[in-house]
């Protein structure tokens, strides 16, 4: 009996022991979050596209059209309406449409520009010389600031080609560009627009030339052929010449004077027979 109580005893002081080890123990630390686990970040936004005078406009992905351009600028209305006038707005739309061009610059004078010319300068230009001066401000390749420092001078304008009459001469030096026409001088105040294809600057004053206020008169049309007359001949060249007609008459009249003694002496000769036959 008493065997069996101190076995019991024992095993209860056992595990009582037990128990308290257990609980005595240091609960383990709680667990790190998993480096999986990320907290949400802010996404940075997108970096602003380019802006400015050389960043393609809204319509770079069609054709640029060169009034449109221009209207948006507001301040080359007198230029404008000259590139209508003269049609060189829509040339210059239809070659940009074509996929092989070599693009075009222009230079755009401002409106005070043209107001800075003498009173009535423009409106006493011809059609023609109107069509000239417009001409003169467009440059038929696509031409960047750096470019007009190594450019080829004097350059050719739409203006016939002719450096003649009609002489530029651009020339840049990295922060400025300078325009010479032999009756103007001016510079580069800023690009309007710049595409790859096409270039527009500003300019404060309108490039005049020699071959715009004085063009050169067109040669008159050569007259029509007419028939080469033939050469009247002469009315005495089939005719026997007066020479000829007065030795014949000169020699007839010398002949008649030579026979008249003979045709005496036969008449003498009949009247003697004739008075020996009475009297036989």
């Amino acid at each position: 009996m008493m065997k069996r109580l101190f076995s019991r005893t024992l095993l209860l002081k056992i595990l009582f022991l037990l128990c308290t080890t257990i609980s005595g123990q240091p609960s383990a630390p709680a667990q790190a979050p998993s480096a999986s686990t990320s907290t949400p970040t802010q996404s940075s936004p997108p970096a602003p596209s380019p802006s400015g005078p050389l960043a393609p406009s809204a319509s770079s992905a069609g054709p640029a059209d060169v009034t449109t351009i221009l209207k948006k600028a507001r301040k080359f209305s007198t230029f404008i309406g000259l590139l209508k006038s003269t049609q060189m707005d829509a040339e210059i739309n239809s070659e940009l449409k074509k996929k092989s061009n070599a693009g075009f610059t222009i230079f755009a004078p401002t409106d005070s520009a043209f107001s800075d010319l003498k009173t009535g300068t423009l409106n006493s230009f011809t059609d023609e010389q109107k069509a000239a001066l417009t001409k003169f401000h467009i440059i038929n390749s696509f031409l960047t600031v750096s470019q007009f420092q190594t450019v080829s001078n004097p350059v050719h304008t739409s203006a016939n080609g002719n450096t003649k009459d009609f002489p530029l001469n651009v020339i840049g030096n990295g922060t400025q560009v300078n325009i010479t026409t032999g009756m103007v001088n001016t510079t580069v105040d800023s690009m309007v627009y710049s595409d790859g294809q096409l270039a527009v600057y500003e300019i404060p004053q309108v490039l005049l030339s020699q071959g715009i206020l004085s063009p050169q008169a067109q040669p008159p049309a050569p007259a029509p052929l007419t028939a080469k007359p033939k050469k009247a001949t002469p009315l005495n060249s089939h005719a026997p010449s007066t020479s000829t007609t007065t030795s014949v008459d000169s020699s007839e009249a010398t002949a008649l004077p030579q026979s008249a003694p003979i045709i005496e002496s036969i008449g003498v000769l009949v009247l003697a027979a004739l008075t020996l036959c009475g009297f036989d």
